[in-house]
């Protein structure tokens, strides 16, 4: 790498670092921030997903407005909203001021998350490109294995509010930095795309509020399905008018690529499986295996560190072999890990028998990741990065909602199920 891909590469990383681990950092302080703000439960619910729902939202918009404004401009921005989102977080004096403060958090995340990719897409040649997305990825893979683990260390050492003071010093050194070292890009669109931009933000609104309020109003309510049958319908629209403007925000041409599409659909899944088996996984351990926050953070690490030791080499081997082997090899090791340990799951386990596993499926995900972002951005030209990248964004926390959804859903009526069984009664018994 020259020093400038360097500089590229590390900062966008580092910000993209601070938004990953606050996805998940939250998680282990939920009952503290009860007991503090004497917040309901589904308080602390809207505590995780208002941060979830701005960012998946704002995805596009961020990529356009990046491709219009200058990349460098708005990923600075996001990295500003975010620090002063995180103060508000820490400040707020009830639990309503904290999920405003956190919807704000995920609207500044949005943009570092997608610019971040977008830069690094930008500032390295296709041949090239795998090994820097793997190292990227290494880093996010460090902050989604330390999420849980900090939100636990830190919440029981100090105090709940300093996961959120954290970013705020982050961030401060981060802008002067982007502004030093990191060049201005842009896209090739004169001007915003304003309907399509309100089109895909209102439909994606529309499914991820849908995929969100599922369980707690009832997947079969005129809301749920009432949202996610008009975000279908808008995004349905949004391709509809993309076809037919002569700037599209996303070339619908695109998805003629079978890189573009295959990068896409995989992110999507494997992402949904990995959400969903982090969520469980944390609960299984603290309820099923009777460990603290601290210590089921650190149980997880065989698996979430995998992310942090092969995501780099897969990437690597990306630009040698190409992407299709890791796109392939990579979810079955995923789904042969989480197979594995749904046989063995049991309260009377012990723990190095899982190991085993949970290092399977950690290889599976850090070999897709890498190898579907590299399939999606060099399947684009270069001045269409910016697109490429918020699409697969968008793709991935899309994912990562929907897995978390479908697998509460699923273990709710395994529950309701199980419950009726054993009391033999001819009721619902949760």
């Amino acid at each position: 790498m020259t020093s400038k891909q360097r500089w590229i590469l590390a900062l966008a990383a580092l910000a993209a670092f601070m938004t990953a681990l606050d996805t998940l950092v939250v998680t282990t302080a939920l009952s503290t921030i009860q007991t503090d703000l004497a917040a309901s439960v589904e308080g602390l619910e809207w505590t995780v997903n208002a941060y979830n729902l701005s960012f998946a939202v704002l995805l596009m918009t961020a990529a356009a407005l990046g491709d219009r404004y200058g990349r460098r401009r708005v990923f600075i921005s996001g990295i500003g909203l975010f620090a002063l989102a995180s103060a508000a977080c820490a400040l707020a004096p009830s639990v309503g001021a904290l999920i405003a403060a956190r919807a704000v958090q995920g609207a500044g995340a949005a943009a570092v998350t997608t610019l971040a990719f977008a830069l690094i897409g930008a500032a390295f040649p296709p041949e090239r490109r795998g090994a820097a997305l793997g190292i990227f990825f290494a880093v996010n893979g460090l902050a989604v294995a330390g999420g849980p683990l900090v939100g636990g260390a830190v919440t029981e050492g100090i105090a709940w509010q300093w996961i959120f003071w954290l970013n705020v010093p982050i961030g401060l050194v981060l802008i002067p930095l982007v502004r030093a070292r990191m060049p201005e890009s842009h896209g090739p669109d004169a001007k915003v795309d304003l309907p399509g931009l309100a089109l895909v933000t209102a439909g994606v609104m529309g499914i991820v509020w849908g995929l969100v309020r599922g369980n707690p109003a009832g997947w079969d309510s005129f809301e749920v399905l009432g949202t996610l049958l008009g975000g279908l319908a808008l995004l349905g629209a949004f391709v509809a008018f993309e076809l037919r403007t002569r700037e599209p925000m996303l070339p619908m041409h695109f998805f003629s690529s079978r890189a573009f599409s295959a990068g896409n659909a995989a992110i999507f899944n494997v992402v949904a499986a990995l959400f969903c088996a982090v969520f469980f996984m944390s609960q299984f351990l603290q309820i099923g295996l009777g460990n603290g926050p601290l210590d089921a953070g650190l149980r997880l690490l065989p698996w979430t560190a995998t992310l942090f030791f092969v995501a780099p080499v897969a990437g690597k081997l990306v630009d040698r072999f190409g992407e299709r082997p890791f796109l392939t090899i990579g979810p079955l090791l995923q789904a042969t890990g989480m197979a594995w340990i749904a046989l063995i799951a049991d309260p009377t386990m012990s723990y190095p028998t899982m190991i085993p596993p949970l290092i399977i499926a950690g290889i599976g995900v850090s070999m897709s990741f890498p190898a579907a972002q590299n399939s999606v951005v060099s399947s684009v030209p270069p001045e269409a990065i910016g697109k490429a990248a918020g699409t697969n964004s968008t793709m991935r926390e899309l994912g990562g909602v929907l897995g978390i959804a479908l697998g509460v859903a699923a273990c709710q009526r395994s529950s309701a199920t199980a419950s009726w069984r054993r009391c033999g009664c001819r009721r619902d018994c949760r």
